[in-house]
């Protein structure tokens, strides 16, 4: 059994056992160093927010630290807008690195002298094989590699050709210098595996100082020895690159004093954990650019995308995403998390911290007949039920009001409880009205209903102790504002996009509806980057790009309840029943 697949004490992951188990045995001297190690070769997603949590979270349990180092080896994919992009994220999320950024090409000299060293030991060869060469060389599980023609060539020709390779005397992937392990290996990743390519592009830190990039599995543990990470932590693809991650640190260690660069110091270890599969999205970088760079998205920021900053613009809190992060937990079990604990992270946050309004995104017009004409007044409104230190507000309240569209029902079914013709209801904070006929245009549909107030129910209980059972948010007419809506859906209408055909198939043509809504006027003054509780509709978030002073554009965060997971339910009892007489129900069905 090795160190990393013991059993985890009693409320510790299987990590935070190993580090406690190295503490106690002053493994490290104690020190618990670990990093995140990001390619600038786009934006961070959720699917980092887990490992950005794990790792800085150790870091500050265990009172070590961690280093924020961007694996940057590949020019051609990456850019200082991702940089930059990425230090926004960790910091937005709660963590900082302090003195200890990295980057993978501050070690791009001492890498190539290791290179040279490696030669010199007889551990490394330049090949002059063909990439596809080398993959039908390689072979796979099922068949072992053969040796390269280039092999044997001797170390003085070696050491040569690779100072020609940094010397740019050579085209791009004419050669790449590889590391003599065991092309029997049953691991394939340790058949020979290239350490060193021939790139000519720009490096967004290095200009044009090199034409020669290291490989990430060969870059990768240099970086965290010369850094002298203790706990180099990994998702589980990379478990099979491990022994390739031990063998170049255990022969780098070999090197002899005086020798034109000294042996590393650091003696890191590597863990792998479960990486973040989240259903109804995708995580990988490829399909994540494809999504921005076809339009399929307005951009990385996209509230409908995953990324960090797209969750951010959308409303996610960084309180959330952490909760999130630490509730599907760290194991070595591959499975996948369902979208709605991410999104009831989100709803449990905001819950406690987003006050109230009213806002009614789909308007019918209420005309009160016994409310005299040309006269208004305030109610007052709870700012936030679960937390009366907030005090209420004054909403305006006048003969004509708007409710939701679906809070009228002219031949209501079972269960309605809301508006309906005979029937009384309660409006938030003000009055007992009731429906007492409707209004139609030409084609037989209602544009608006005529009620009855009762003015003894001010304040919304009636003083005889009658009971309603429906209560309903609304706003004045007179002083309602528009108000720009957008509701977001998930990105995509299936559980694993592109399992079967291409990802960009499963789009959902649902993802954004714009509303024009009608809010109470405090609405108008709110600030970009400001939450509520619009009542009964959900949690909507002043969009912080889009905004603007006096003209709030508001996202819808996430709703109240997980009505997906409903509407899902009920398109399955739709399809049962298509039959039948349920028609609502299969339209949801068919629309779906």
């Amino acid at each position: 059994m090795t160190d990393d697949s013991k059993p985890a004490a009693q409320g510790l992951n299987f990590i935070e056992a190993i580090i406690e188990a190295d503490r106690e045995s002053a493994k490290h001297g104690g020190d618990v160093v670990t990093r995140f190690p990001p390619e600038p070769n786009g934006w961070l997603h959720i699917g980092h927010a887990k490992s950005i949590a794990l790792n800085f979270g150790l870091g500050l349990k265990y009172g070590g630290r961690t280093h924020l180092r961007f694996d940057d080896t590949n020019p051609l994919t990456e850019e200082v807008e991702y940089v930059e992009a990425i230090q926004n994220d960790i910091k937005w999320l709660g963590f900082d690195w302090g003195k200890h950024l990295y980057f993978a090409s501050d070690y791009f000299e001492k890498m190539y002298l290791y290179g040279e060293e490696l030669i010199k030991m007889g551990k490394a060869y330049v090949c002059s094989l063909s990439g596809d060469e080398v993959s039908e060389y390689r072979g796979d599980f099922f068949k072992p590699g053969k040796d390269s023609p280039y092999r044997e060539r001797s170390i003085d020709e070696n050491l040569q050709m690779f100072r020609d390779m940094r010397a740019g005397k050579f085209k791009d992937g004419a050669h790449t210098l590889r590391l003599k392990i065991d092309m029997a290996s049953g691991n394939p990743t340790m058949r020979d595996p290239p350490c060193y390519r021939i790139r000519r592009a720009t490096h967004h830190r290095t200009s044009d100082a090199w034409c020669i990039y290291p490989l990430y599995d060969y870059a990768h543990c240099i970086s965290d020895a010369l850094e002298n990470i203790t706990h180099s932590i990994c998702t589980l693809e990379f478990e099979s690159h491990r022994p390739l991650y031990d063998w170049v640190l255990e022969q780098l260690r070999t090197i002899p004093p005086g020798a034109p660069v000294a042996a590393p110091t650091g003696q890191p270890h590597q863990y792998e954990f479960s990486r973040l599969k989240l259903n109804y999205t995708v995580m990988s970088k490829r399909k994540l650019l494809q999504l921005v760079t076809e339009k399929h998205v307005s951009g990385w920021e996209d509230p409908r995308m995953l990324t960090l900053a797209g969750l951010r613009r959308r409303g996610y809190t960084a309180e959330s995403l952490r909760a999130f992060a630490t509730s599907v937990g760290v194991t070595k079990n591959d499975s996948w998390t369902d979208m709605g604990v991410l999104e009831g992270a989100i709803r449990e946050d905001l819950n406690l911290r987003a006050p109230r309004a009213m806002c009614v995104l789909r308007p019918l017009k209420i005309v009160i007949e016994n409310y005299p004409e040309g006269e208004q007044e305030t109610v007052d409104v709870q700012n936030h039920p679960l937390k009366p230190e907030l005090g209420t507000r004054k909403v305006p309240f006048g003969r004509e009001i708007y409710i939701e569209q679906e809070d009228f029902q002219e031949v209501p079914p079972k269960g309605f409880f809301r508006l309906q013709p005979g029937k009384e209801v309660r409006l938030r904070g003000a009055y007992f009205v009731k429906c007492e006929r409707v209004v139609k245009d030409a084609d037989g549909a209602v544009v608006e209903v005529r009620c009855s107030y009762d003015p003894s129910t001010r304040g919304g209980d009636s003083p005889d102790g009658r009971k309603v059972k429906g209560t309903l948010h609304w706003v004045a007419a007179a002083t309602a504002v528009d108000v720009d809506i957008r509701l977001f859906d998930r990105l995509f209408s299936v559980e694993q996009p592109g399992t079967d055909r291409d990802f960009l198939l499963d789009l959902n043509p649902h993802s954004l509806e714009t509303l024009q809504a009608k809010g109470e006027p405090m609405l108008a003054s709110s600030s970009s980057g400001q939450h509520f509780q619009f009542e009964r509709t959900g949690y909507f978030f002043a969009d912080p790009k889009d905004s603007k002073p006096g003209a709030p554009v508001w996202n819808r965060v996430v709703g109240l309840k997980d009505s997906w997971a409903k509407e899902q339910r009920a398109d399955v009892r739709a399809v049962g029943t298509a039959q039948g007489a349920d028609v609502r129900a299969v339209g949801t069905a068919q629309k779906r």
